[in-house]
């Protein structure tokens, strides 16, 4: 009895160390496992930090004078790319042969009953002129009076020896004028249009009112 109790406890004590091994390989292994891991994740982490550049640190002093460095450098390439262009290029003066001034000169003359102011240089239109073609000069007598800057010759009725020379440029016709003409309860009706003939001619110059006495402008 002895011997068979002896033995069943040897028996159960060996099956007892065998379970107990079975149970402790895996978290042996689950630690080599666990230590593996942490041993790649932390070389990964030392490749992945020594793989990335290493800056060295800049005090506030060092990136200013580097900033002031930089722009000195762009300032020097922009006026290397740049022509110099601070003297001035001289400029040729060339005189122009300056010509004598007009005199500033007006009149007034009659022409056809009707009165118009006349200057020197410009055209006026005025009533047709009978035997008068494109490019003639013509002269005309009544002149009213006369007109300087300074002085004034007023006619009585005319300045006497005072001429205005013209030129004609063109013969042509006024605006077309509508004349309606109409009676109520005749049944009558006239439209009627018509165009006065007309002159253009060009004041070339005011002459002969010099001797005639002039009245003094008050300044």
């Amino acid at each position: 009895m002895a011997a068979s109790a002896t033995l069943s406890l040897c028996s159960l004590f060996a099956t007892h160390c065998k379970i107990s091994q079975n149970l402790q390989t895996p978290s042996s292994n689950v630690s080599f496992l666990s230590l593996s891991s942490s041993s790649s994740s932390s070389s990964h982490k030392l490749s992945s930090s020594s793989s990335r550049p290493t800056f060295p640190l800049l005090t506030k002093s060092a990136e200013a004078e580097s900033a002031v460095v930089v722009e000195a450098e762009f300032q020097s390439s922009e006026s290397e790319a740049k022509p110099d262009d601070t003297e001035p290029a001289a400029l040729q003066v060339v005189e122009t042969p300056s010509s004598p001034k007009r005199e500033q000169l007006f009149g007034v003359v009659m022409i056809g009953g009707r009165q118009y102011i006349v200057i020197p240089g410009r055209y006026i239109y005025t009533q047709r002129l009978k035997g008068a073609n494109v490019n003639d000069k013509i002269v005309l007598n009544k002149v009213l009076l006369v007109g300087t800057k300074t002085t004034t010759y007023i006619g009585k009725p005319v300045v006497t020896n005072a001429a205005v020379h013209a030129v004609v440029e063109e013969q042509g016709l006024n605006d077309k004028v509508v004349v309606f003409k109409y009676k109520k309860k005749k049944n009558y009706r006239r439209n009627i249009g018509h165009r006065q003939p007309n002159t253009r001619i060009r004041i070339t110059g005011i002459t002969g009112y010099q001797d005639y006495p002039a009245v003094t402008l008050e300044s």
